[in-house]
Order: structure tokens, then C-alpha cells, then sequence
């Protein structure tokens, strides 16, 4: 029988406790951690690894959302967001094949959840989970916002000058932010959107890693993963993992997993400084 590998993240003890009470009942799951907050949940995913996340959505400080943006896409595993969402955004989950639970918790919707899992899990469908879920908080944008598609659409002229430093344009909703490179501390693509995290916040720019990667400053910024790129100014140590992959911690609370394939990248960079 398949067990998965479970984390229960929720900043309120009563639901929790419901939620701890309600899983240890099914046999196909084992809880291995449970979490009060959202760091707490990226630090423990980071380190166990999961086969299956149940996450609230609405947490302080960083939320479910938040999460799922901070973690590396290959290292985010499935997800079933439990939530007091409106229907109208959780139509979005289910068109985007991503699992919910609405708040009151009901057994029902804890069946179907983890039997959607099992078959996730089975057919290894789950290397795109991470973007699965960024369209979706993307369509549920659009849906709050209808004018936000047409913004997206909007393209800025290119400064072509030395005087002016080197940015990316962010469209989210109706707002456009000119966020420096010399900010980026590092991205990670999720299927047809990138994740730019920079001094603490993390934005999501609709285009590829590939796209992205033509504007960036070569020299700073270096591909250490398939999915992820680093500015190698904010390395601040670096960790070794298990076959031949170590872990690069970027600041107080980010790290990003190195793969075997580009670990010649940071080797190099580390020789020169």
C-alpha cells in the first residue's frame, strides 16, 4: 500500500488538531511533521522532503501562497490547500488540477483529496505541481481583476543607455514594478511563469526562465539548477546535500538546491573569489 509522506501546516491549534485527528485515521497516510506558520512549513519541506503537503491558505507573515512561491519547483511536493476561499477561486484550483479542502473540515473532502493524491502521486505528475498552482493564484487574479489580462499584454520601451541601472518590469494586477537586478536574489521557473525573489518578497512575471534569462546580467546572474538561477552576490554558504548536489543559502531563511549538472557553476565561482 502507498503511504504518503505527509506535512499539516496551520497557524490555528484547533484546526490542526482536527486536521491531525482526521488523517491519522487513513491508512495511506503517515504524518511525519506538523507546522504553525509558513516558514516553519518551507523549512520542513526543505529538509524532508513530503510526498503530500496540506496547507492552509490564510496564515500571517507567509501565507499558503507564499509557500509554494518560496520553494524551488522541483522541490515542491503535492499540495492540498485547505481554505475559506470563495467558490469562484476554487473553481480555479479545480481547473488547474490542484486538491482543496473548504473550511469546516469534512471527511468527504478529505476521501477525495487524498485518492486525487494517489493518482498525482502514481502517475508522477507532480513535477508540475508548482506551476499548476501559480496559474491558478494567476487565473484567480484575473478573475478579481478582468482588467489585469490586458495588463499583462502591456509591454515598457527598453532603456538602452549605461546611466540607467538594469530592471525587470513585474505586471500584477493593475500594478507595474520596476524591480532592480541588483535585488534578484534568485528565481525559479514554474511552467510558463517565473518566481523573482527579491529582499523578501516574492513576485510572479508571466514568461520563461529562458526569456528572463536574455535580460539578465550574465555576469551576476548563473543557471544552478534547470529550473533556477542565482545571483551569485547573495551566496552566503554553501551546503553539501547527498550524490554529488549541495544547497546554496542565500539569506536568512532561502536555500536552493544545486544539481549535479551545474555544481561546476558554483565550483568555479568559489575558485575565482
Amino acid at each position: 500500500m502507498t503511504k504518503l509522506r505527509t506535512i499539516i501546516v496551520d497557524d490555528e491549534p484547533l484546526a490542526l488538531n482536527l486536521l491531525r485527528a482526521k488523517l491519522n485515521k487513513i491508512p495511506e497516510i503517515e504524518i511525519i511533521a506538523e507546522c504553525k506558520n509558513g516558514r516553519e512549513a518551507i523549512e520542513a519541506t526543505m529538509a524532508l522532503a513530503p510526498d503530500l503537503l496540506f496547507l492552509d491558505i490564510q496564515m500571517p507573515g507567509i501565507d499558503g501562497f507564499g509557500v509554494i512561491k518560496k520553494l524551488q519547483s522541483d522541490i515542491v511536493p503535492l499540495v492540498v490547500f485547505t481554505t475559506a476561499f470563495e467558490q469562484y477561486a476554487l473553481d480555479a484550483f479545480d481547473v488547474h488540477a490542484v486538491d482543496y479542502i473548504l473550511k469546516p473540515i469534512d471527511d468527504e473532502r478529505i476521501q477525495r483529496a487524498i485518492q486525487r493524491a494517489l493518482v498525482r502521486c502514481e502517475s508522477d505528475e507532480d513535477t508540475l505541481n508548482k506551476s499548476r498552482i501559480i496559474s491558478a493564484i494567476d487565473s484567480i487574479n484575473e478573475r478579481k481583476n478582468p482588467e489585469s489580462a490586458a495588463t499583462q499584454s502591456m509591454s515598457l520601451p527598453k532603456l538602452n543607455t549605461d546611466k540607467v541601472e538594469r530592471k525587470i518590469v513585474i505586471k500584477d494586477r493593475d500594478d507595474i514594478t520596476l524591480l532592480k537586478q541588483t535585488d534578484i536574489e534568485w528565481v525559479d521557473a514554474a511552467g510558463d511563469y517565473v518566481c523573482v525573489h527579491a529582499q523578501g518578497v516574492t513576485h510572479i512575471k508571466r514568461c520563461t526562465l529562458k526569456n528572463l534569462l536574455e535580460d539578465l546580467d550574465s555576469e551576476m546572474f548563473k543557471r544552478v539548477h534547470r529550473s533556477t538561477i542565482v545571483n551569485l552576490n547573495y551566496i552566503q554558504k554553501v551546503i553539501p546535500h547527498t550524490k554529488g548536489e549541495f544547497f546554496l543559502k542565500l539569506g536568512e531563511y532561502d536555500q536552493v538546491k544545486v544539481s549535479r549538472n551545474y555544481r561546476e557553476v558554483i565550483k568555479s565561482f568559489l575558485t575565482d573569489m
